[in-house]
């Protein structure tokens, strides 16, 4: 797509795409956030939804806005985080999916994603999809010609209840193809502290819709870990710094014990 198709979508005022914090972050874990941001680009006009509805789960992962940031502070990790909300386009999702751009969410019909064109769907996927896969991408290479090691850990949340069941998971580790010693061993340890439920690939299983790490880790051999908390478990900045503590204790331990 050409460059006017990205200019169309966001204006020089509005927040870039994706952003990278601590980007001199000395540890070998990369912290990812596809789902860290609910904005909507204003030529989009909140996609027809409320304020309410950009609020909920349905337009980003909530939690993960302030638990990113801590944690890569904690580690002295980079974290590259999407500012724009999944129901734009969805980083972790194939940009030819159906679903990177859904009409309905949990039940929620999106206005502003009713029949889009080829050509609004590749605006998208020019301004946003695009700038934060080539920022992971970039980092990567950055980190390998530096010699840096790299262990991805990619940062989601999930909603207590979905289509009218209730998640018993406070947290889950995906992990799918490519190299999984150190997703086990976060499983591991996760299990061995006898404190939370931990969801073995639940809620979600690391399979074909997952895009993010299947396109960085897989091929590459890189270690990788998805990380699932439950919402509730994430709303405040006090959850969201407890599980940073958490987090800070236990993928180092992982990194070691899966060495």
């Amino acid at each position: 797509m050409n460059h006017h198709s990205s200019q169309s979508l966001l204006t020089a005022e509005e927040s870039p795409p994706v952003r990278v914090l601590n980007p001199a972050g000395a540890s070998p874990f990369l912290l990812l956030g596809d789902h860290a941001g609910n904005a909507i680009p204003a030529s989009l006009a909140s996609l027809g939804l409320g304020a309410a509805d950009l609020a909920r789960h349905i337009a980003w992962d909530i939690g993960v806005d302030g638990l990113g940031p801590k944690l890569a502070a904690a580690l002295d990790a980079v974290f590259i985080r999407q500012t724009y909300s999944r129901l734009v386009v969805d980083c972790n999702r194939d940009p030819e999916a159906p679903d990177a751009m859904p009409e309905i969410s949990d039940g929620t019909m999106i206005p502003g994603n009713a029949a889009l064109t080829d050509g609004a769907r590749a605006a998208r996927i020019a301004a946003i999809h695009g700038p934060y896969q080539a920022a992971i991408a970039a980092e990567l290479d950055r980190r390998h010609t530096g010699g840096m090691d790299t262990v991805i850990v990619s940062l989601h949340s999930f909603t207590p209840s979905m289509n009218g069941k209730d998640r018993p998971w406070q947290i889950g580790v995906l992990y799918g193809g490519g190299s999984t010693v150190f997703a086990k061993a976060v499983l591991d340890l996760l299990e061995k502290r006898r404190v939370w439920t931990v969801g073995d690939n639940e809620p979600y299983a690391m399979d074909g819709i997952d895009y993010t790490i299947p396109r960085h880790a897989f091929a590459a051999g890189l270690r990788y870990v998805e990380l699932e908390i439950r919402q509730d478990l994430l709303a405040t900045a006090e959850q969201q710094a407890d599980w940073s503590r958490i987090l800070a204790a236990i993928l180092p331990e992982a990194l070691s014990s899966s060495a």
